[in-house]
């Protein structure tokens, strides 16, 4: 099969490299990609957005399959695109990617089904946020109603942080994504993601994981797209899991499918774990990142199988098949990251880190010049290791990333706490 990934992150090398393995893939191309991508794959420049565009990519190359790493071409149709053309895509339609493009839609779902979830409000103007803030009183939370690259999160331990959050949502800190807001009740917990294959009629679980959202060690300051993360999550345990699957997952399929528009795809359940209760924070409609890189690290070659029987319909025939092993990722930013920080510096070191089944260097915002390897985003490096203990794996992958001569990164020391404590 001739294969086409979109998306230029960590999350997409990982998948690339997943699929790398697969002896069905004959040929891989990766658009845009990065440095590290173009050194398994054939990278292509194009708007992955721009859903023509892509089908026109996918018809002149020949493409078999496509597969949609990033949020933003499913809100903006590309799928449906690609569906229209005859091609096979895995990602849901625009309608059903309203699931993390929408998060007033996905309480609105959710209040279809009773599935459990955050008390909230929804509001289109800054005065009637502040208002509902001042009766509720913090802590508590509140959102971008739109795709804000994973950064449209306030966490408001005190009510003038929350309005300050309304100032910068309706004043435009996080574009057209912030034009309306979701209030949310703060819920406590421990949270864990989990990711389910969907194919528009049958669900099947692909493991959990838990990311670190805190940009410092602890999980102290503010939100960012992820700073490491590991997989499983010990806090999602098999009744947990089955418990979310009844009452969260499960219920929203079945209500999108009745609504006429089914979902297909992986979806990302974000949950709150208390007292073994599990809650739903938000879907996501693509893999995590950094979790995906954890997720491919452990399921290797099966993980296109399954991709390819969720778009084909055949999920009722496939399974998962999971070592009794764990994997981590430690997320290596660019300085001053989430907020302003320098691009272009070179990264050393990184082809002497030995890279297998057990150790791989993902890269996330990075760019080949010259001969060396540039930093070209925030977060740059995914540094990711496998093994029989979670400790195992967490010494492997703090070991190749204290091997990388980068002046111009940092990263956190305490990838996996949680579970290790």
């Amino acid at each position: 099969m001739n294969i086409l990934i979109l998306g230029s992150g960590g999350r997409e090398h990982a998948l690339a490299w997943a699929v790398m393995q697969n002896p069905k893939c004959d040929k891989l191309i990766v658009a845009p990609g990065n440095a590290g991508i173009a050194q398994i794959a054939t990278c292509a420049d194009l708007d992955i957005n721009h859903g023509g565009a892509v089908v026109s990519f996918a018809e002149e190359n020949a493409i078999d399959f496509v597969i949609v790493g990033p949020e933003a071409p499913l809100a903006a149709g590309v799928s449906d695109r690609l569906r229209d053309a005859g091609l096979l895509v895995f990602g849901p339609s625009e309608a059903a990617a309203k699931l993390e493009a929408s998060k007033a839609f996905t309480k609105e779902i959710c209040a279809a089904v009773d599935a459990p979830t955050a008390g909230y409000g929804h509001f289109t103007e800054a005065e009637a946020a502040k208002a509902y803030i001042r009766q509720q009183g913090a802590p508590i939370v509140v959102k971008a109603d739109g795709l804000a690259a994973g950064k449209g999160v306030i966490m408001a331990f005190d009510e003038q942080t929350a309005l300050d959050a309304i100032d910068d949502m309706f004043g435009g800190a996080f574009g057209a994504a912030g034009a309306e807001v979701v209030i949310e009740e703060f819920m406590e917990g421990e949270e864990a993601s989990l990711f389910v294959l969907v194919d528009g009629t049958e669900v099947l679980s692909m493991g959990s994981a838990q990311d670190h959202k805190r940009v410092g060690e602890g999980d102290t300051g503010p939100n960012t797209g992820g700073m490491g993360a590991y997989s499983p999550a010990p806090v999602l345990s098999a009744a947990i899991e089955a418990k979310a699957m009844a009452e969260i997952v499960k219920p929203t399929m079945e209500e999108m499918a009745r609504r006429g528009t089914p979902y297909q795809g992986i979806l990302y359940a974000g949950l709150m774990i208390k007292d073994g209760q599990p809650r739903l924070v938000e879907y996501n409609v693509r893999f995590g990142d950094p979790e995906c890189q954890v997720l491919m690290m452990r399921l290797g070659a099966q993980a296109m199988d399954l991709m390819h029987a969720a778009a084909e319909g055949r999920l009722d025939q496939a399974q998962v098949n999971w070592a009794d092993d764990h994997a981590i990722t430690v997320v290596v930013a660019a300085n001053g990251y989430p907020g302003g920080y320098e691009k272009g510096t070179e990264i050393k070191g990184l082809d002497a880190l030995p890279e297998d089944g057990s150790n791989m260097v993902f890269h996330a915002g990075t760019r080949a010049q010259d001969g060396k390897i540039l930093a070209s985003g925030g977060r740059v490096l995914n540094v990711t290791a496998r093994g029989d203990s979670l400790q195992t794996a967490r010494d492997r992958a703090y070991a190749a990333a204290d091997a990388i001569d980068w002046p111009g990164g940092f990263m956190r020391r305490d990838i996996g706490w949680r579970a290790l404590k």
